[in-house]
């Protein structure tokens, strides 16, 4: 995959952008606008970021273990199952036949 290129903020080295990120904080803290987190919006932005993480980690793990899991050529055969399945239906003609009787089609 192509390397994207580093335009904007993106493309400025960590210390400039570290530089306009600490003028922008302190600007907003000035305008009284900057948000400053109470102990129990932390205690709860913790805890999200921590079951986020977890969950990302076992879909990972899971989604690891089906690509390493070799797949039955039939699976479930030999098991009954409670469920009745219809016959397949082969091609559209037979699809009208069995909801209407024999289609008159010319061949």
């Amino acid at each position: 995959m192509p390397e994207k290129s580093r335009r904007g903020f993106a493309g400025m080295d960590q210390e400039k952008q570290r530089e306009i990120a600490s003028k922008g904080g302190r600007a907003a803290h000035r305008k009284g606008t900057a948000h400053e987190f109470t102990p129990e919006e932390a205690r709860e932005a913790g805890r999200k970021g921590g079951h986020a993480a977890h969950q990302s980690a076992r879909a990972r793990q899971a989604a690891a273990q089906e690509a390493t899991t070799p797949r039955q050529e039939n699976p479930g055969a030999g098991e009954s199952h409670a469920t009745t399945e219809e016959p397949p239906i082969h091609s559209m003609a037979n699809l009208g036949e069995m909801e209407h009787g024999p289609i008159n089609t010319p061949i």
